[in-house]
């Protein structure tokens, strides 16, 4: 009778706790959907009418920081040029980063929301006026950022350790978190313990989370190939040397390098983006310019298909008869990354939390389709950082639907009608960093 009452009473204990738990999170998903509705919705709003280009997101920057001090976080703004760096200590514990970019597209919006951006911006680059537009969804991404921190201000009592919140600039560019490091991002805050980030997607379900054990992004480079050729009148092909036709060759023997060169079983792209060269019909050229994006998800990978490209474009220009002195310049530009590489574990850590407290059907591990490149593995990789950058779904469910049954496409990335659903989006990308941090600092 006694062991009877024991387990009663453990049952009743257990069924307790339970309870507790469910109610916990029911509470959390409560009070993150009232902020949402009286406070983040109109701050969504603001950031998707007002983007601002990379290196230039000033008063982005500024809102972005104005907010986080609101939420009780010592706040250093020009780390990087316009990025910023919150930090909340709350006692011994582990330092975690999150981060969040700011930065929006050369691009006229089209979507046809009434918060449409209207905006335009000199860009730095090129100092041509632009249309810009937050085509790529950072408008969500420092929103999450921002209800992130008033939660983890909020439930100060559930966590230990410090939590620094990062506003990156120009992720677009693939410039900002190298900007960043090399201002000393780590020697003036401390270097992280983990690392996390977060995506929206507009391919996935509203308020879907997405999680990857391995690269959830592919590693980046910018390539330039000049071509030195000799000119000559076009009738008399005979007397120069044609930089378009070797052009064209190194062109073709370049896929060879995925085809032929690359086990099957490793994704590798390389893309001749860019071909320009010549003047007039009759005229042959004396130079031609290739402009390559190259895509890995493993440095062995990169290192094949970069070393590929030096050797086929300079052996292309010899078979072409060219002196030492003329042959194909390789320039490898500073705008590249390192692919994006999850920590195993600590996505299935992860993993685990927000199926437990989001539900099964909330928490998926689908493998990209793509090889987008993201910056944030330069934060995480010399120093080395346990680090996740997940995915929230950004489309609802029934717009996937008609889109899968021949309906209305639904927008990509980078489209001028791109459009994401900010409300489960949002709440959702709040939930998964809080319910991550809350995990990774507990007392």
């Amino acid at each position: 009778m006694k062991t009877m009452k024991n387990l009663m009473t453990a049952v009743a204990l257990v069924t307790a706790a339970t309870a507790s738990v469910t109610q916990a999170e029911s509470q959390l998903s409560t009070t993150i959907q009232k902020d949402y509705d009286s406070y983040l919705d109109p701050l969504f709003k603001h950031f998707h009418a007002n983007p601002e280009l990379s290196l230039v997101e000033n008063e982005t920057s500024d809102r972005v920081a104005k907010e986080l001090k609101k939420a009780g976080f010592k706040v250093t703004k020009g780390v990087g040029g316009t990025g910023l760096v919150a930090i909340m200590e709350n006692g011994k514990g582990p330092l975690v980063m999150m981060r969040a970019d700011m930065d929006g597209l050369p691009v006229e919006e089209k979507s046809g929301l009434p918060y449409s951006s209207k905006a335009t911006q000199k860009d730095p680059i090129t100092g041509n006026e632009v249309p810009v537009m937050h085509a790529c969804g950072h408008d969500m991404h420092i929103t999450s950022l921002i209800g992130t921190a008033r939660r983890m201000q909020a439930l100060k009592d559930q966590w230990s350790g410090t939590l620094m919140l990062v506003g990156q600039p120009a992720e677009e560019r693939i410039l900002g978190a190298r900007a960043m490091m090399d201002d000393g991002i780590w020697e003036k805050f401390g270097v992280p313990d983990y690392a996390l980030a977060l995506h929206v997607a507009a391919g996935l379900e509203a308020g879907k989370i997405n999680v990857v054990e391995g690269s959830p992004y592919a590693g980046s480079d910018s390539v330039d190939i000049i071509i030195h050729g000799v000119g000559a009148h076009g009738a008399s092909p005979h007397a120069g040397k044609d930089p378009i036709v070797l052009g064209s060759q190194i062109v073709l023997a370049l896929q060879t390098l995925v085809s032929r060169e690359l086990s099957p079983r490793q994704p590798g792209v390389v893309t001749v983006g860019s071909f320009h060269s010549g003047t007039k019909h009759n005229i042959i050229s004396d130079e031609a310019h290739l402009q390559l994006t190259v895509r890995n998800t493993n440095p062995e990978t990169r290192e094949l298909l970069l070393s590929g490209i030096k050797r086929i474009a300079e052996n292309m220009g010899r078979v072409a008869g060219l002196p030492e002195d003329k042959l194909p310049e390789v320039i490898f530009s500073k705008e590249s990354v390192p692919p994006t590489v999850n920590n195993i574990d600590l996505a299935k850590r992860l993993k685990n939390v927000w199926t437990a407290e989001m539900g099964e059907t909330s928490v998926s591990s689908l493998l990209p389709q793509g090889m987008g490149a993201e910056d944030f593995p330069m934060f995480t990789t010399e120093p080395y950082i346990p680090s996740v950058y997940f995915t929230v779904g950004g489309t609802p469910a029934e717009d996937l639907a008609a889109a899968a049954a021949g309906g209305p496409a639904v927008a990509s990335h980078h489209s001028p009608l791109f459009k994401i659903s900010p409300e489960p989006s949002v709440t959702a990308g709040v939930e998964a960093t809080v319910l991550a941090l809350l995990d990774l600092m507990k007392k």
